[in-house]
């Protein structure tokens, strides 16, 4: 199995563990002389197989995450990296938006002028250039996890 497929049946477990989750909810009362309409104990033994499974699966995407070198670092200091990337750019973007939005025309000389305190067109002249590095980033990680057999 490649890494990119365990990729995603590690996204079809989390999905049904969830599924899982709220059905056990909605059959956790009944009214007295009722049936649930599933048992709770074949639904707690299903939870409990599909997390094992994605326990599992997760030590084996990981292992396989470390051993994996692509451009000199490992798959786990590439997804460190995207994850960095992608929240600095957020942050940034956050920043971007609010000092744009700040700055207003006043319709008389009497009102409070807001200014931005950064300069926007540099702003965004990074997160530019932040957001093609994360492009280039994740092609990478792709690539690799559909070249790449799980351990």
């Amino acid at each position: 199995m490649k890494l990119a497929e365990a990729l995603q049946e590690r996204a079809d477990l989390n999905r049904r563990i969830q599924q899982l989750r709220g059905r056990l909810m909605n059959n956790a009362v009944a009214q007295e002389g009722e049936a649930p309409s599933e048992d709770p104990k074949e639904l707690l033994e299903e939870l409990d197989r599909d997390i094992a499974a994605l326990e599992e699966l997760m030590a084996r995407i990981n292992r396989t995450n470390c051993a994996t070198l692509a451009g000199g670092k490992s798959l786990t200091e590439h997804i460190a990296r995207r994850d960095c990337l992608t929240l600095r750019i957020q942050a940034y973007r956050d920043l971007s938006d609010t000092a744009s939005s700040q700055v207003s025309r006043r319709a008389m000389r009497s009102e409070i002028k807001i200014l931005s305190t950064v300069n926007v067109k540099e702003l965004q002249t990074q997160i530019d250039g932040l957001s093609k590095e994360l492009r280039l980033l994740d092609n990478l990680i792709q690539q690799t996890n559909w070249n790449t057999e799980l351990m």
